[in-house]
């Protein structure tokens, strides 16, 4: 199908834009739908159902991390270096401290 895009109007174009849209988000719906349905058959065929194989696979959690850095006013108040920095660690480093010096 051949379309003469020179002689179609602003607003033609705005429209056949539109349709285009529509038309690639609703392919992307049917495969995503055809993909699904064949998982599920495939899922089925071995005896389960897709719900209980995707629950099988969980991300990894990590272990809570032993704490690498004190706050030097108040020793039981602890860092482990992963995540977004204390307060108390920001002021350290604002006032010239280093890591190193808040190392436990």
């Amino acid at each position: 199908m051949q379309i003469d895009l020179e002689s179609l109007s602003l607003k033609d174009l705005k429209d056949l834009r539109a349709r285009i849209d529509r038309a690639i988000s609703g392919f992307d719906d049917r495969k995503k739908k055809a993909a699904l349905a064949e998982l599920e058959e495939t899922a089925r065929k071995l005896g389960y159902t897709l719900a209980e194989l995707t629950a099988l696979t969980s991300t990894r959690k990590r272990k809570p991390a032993a704490p690498k850095y004190a706050n030097p006013a108040d020793r039981s108040d602890t860092w482990s270096g992963r995540g977004r920095r204390p307060r108390w660690v920001v002021a350290a480093l604002a006032a010239g401290q280093s890591l190193e010096d808040l190392a436990i």
